[in-house]
């Protein structure tokens, strides 16, 4: 959060909520935004299409999780939403069957655009999109960075009900008019928090502006902190909140601890004594610094310890490559820095560790998040130096959570 007076932690919860509490309200007093109570508890209540909830069913999905239960109907009615719930709770697909059920799918033009922080997160909304509308016979695109621009233009060109990309590339598409704006009418952040920040708000005016002017628009994130959601002001209308409050944003299943390691210097030695436990499961490490992943990365393997890293530096082949094979299972430590905190799913990581504690509270959430999803057990580790024991006392405060200290049996819990 930007404008913290610098004397407050930035986990401080109390200004964060008075915050929160200003931005719901307009000038005057009344609510910007109106909360959505109704809630549905099976997909088959939705009034969705029959060939969406075909496509719904055959992706696994049985029962719809919370947010699916409260997000999806206001969505589909084309109203203005901002939606948060934690990570791998299902938000990408409350969001991908809230366009498929609104498209047109005779007019092969594009009608919805998607757009998300990273390119891999981009990619895989494309394949739960795909996936989804699998009966209805969707035509999707990944428009990212780091691949052809001639054949974006190409497939664009050809026709696609839905858009899903990252800022950089789909404004490149729009101001080139492969991308014709002229039929969307949704609009939706994914990693909303994200996307309004410092590093991408421009972009996102830039492309809005190109935009028709009735457009539904929908914010999708684990966390909203009070700056992003004052920004929406600008570009959203009376939009219903689906907010699950701080202090709720609890990460259920996944069991938190801290490891006492003293000194920065004791950390290398911590985590070489639990690489056996590491590899046993597929882990995430967790790391503030490009630089200091790929330092980690060498002392590891010049220990003879097999791990694989990844973060914004290297090219998107080698990233590709490098999650492809994590994913597979065939590397099964991950070293990363936040990029890929946000969204990556990848469903057998039951084990982060935080090397570096995150110095957002919103990026505490999303990495410990990419253990346990969808409801299955996970556990986070926090390697916590000296200087560090107010920053874990803040985290704990912010969601109202307790981390204990790691037992010697961690191999059990996983």
């Amino acid at each position: 959060m930007a404008a913290i007076p610098a004397d407050t932690a930035q986990f401080d919860a109390r200004y964060y909520d008075q915050k929160m509490e200003s931005v719901l309200k307009e000038d005057g007093g009344a609510d910007f935004i109106s909360t959505w109570e109704e809630v549905h508890e099976t997909f088959d209540v939705m009034g969705l299409k029959e060939n969406l909830l075909r496509g719904i069913y055959a992706y696994g999905f049985e029962k719809p999780s919370t947010i699916q239960q409260r997000g999806i109907v206001p969505f589909c009615k084309g109203l203005d939403v901002i939606q948060q719930a934690q990570s791998g709770t299902g938000k990408t697909a409350t969001f991908c069957s809230g366009v498929l059920q609104q498209l047109e799918y005779d007019a092969l033009a594009c009608q919805a655009l998607v757009l998300a922080p990273t390119r891999e997160l981009a990619q895989q909304i494309e394949k739960v999109m795909r996936a989804l509308g699998d009966y209805l016979q969707v035509k999707v695109h990944a428009c990212v960075g780091g691949t052809s621009v001639r054949e974006d233009q190409r497939i664009l060109q050809s026709g696609v009900h839905v858009v899903v990309g990252t800022p950089g590339r789909v404004y490149d598409m729009l101001r080139r008019g492969a991308l014709k704006p002229d039929y969307i009418k949704i609009f939706v952040l994914d990693e909303a928090d994200e996307m309004l920040s410092r590093g991408f708000k421009d972009q996102i005016y830039d492309i809005f502006q190109l935009l028709p002017g009735k457009l539904q628009v929908g914010l999708f994130s684990a966390t909203m902190p009070p700056d992003a959601l004052e920004i929406t002001r600008k570009f959203m209308s009376k939009p219903v909140r689906i907010l699950v409050k701080r202090d709720e944003l609890t990460l259920e299943g996944i069991k938190q601890f801290y490891v006492n390691v003293d000194k920065e210097d004791w950390k290398l030695d911590t985590l070489c004594d639990l690489y056996e436990t590491l590899a046993i499961t597929q882990s995430v490490i967790f790391i503030n610094t490009r630089r200091k992943v790929d330092w980690l990365t060498d002392k590891m393997r010049s220990r003879d310890f097999t791990v694989s890293a990844t973060h914004g530096d290297m090219d998107q082949n080698t990233r590709d490559v490098i999650m492809r094979e994590f994913r597979s299972g065939s590397s099964r430590v991950l070293i990363t820095t936040d990029l890929l905190a946000r969204g990556i799913d990848v469903q057998q990581v039951s084990l982060v560790i935080n090397y570096d504690l995150p110095t957002q509270p919103e990026n505490y959430l999303h990495r410990i998040g990419r253990s346990g999803r969808f409801g299955r057990k996970g556990v986070a580790i926090n390697f916590v130096t000296q200087d560090d024991t107010r920053l874990l006392q803040d985290i704990q405060k912010f969601y109202n959570t307790q981390i204990d200290e790691l037992p010697s049996n961690v191999a059990d819990l996983l």
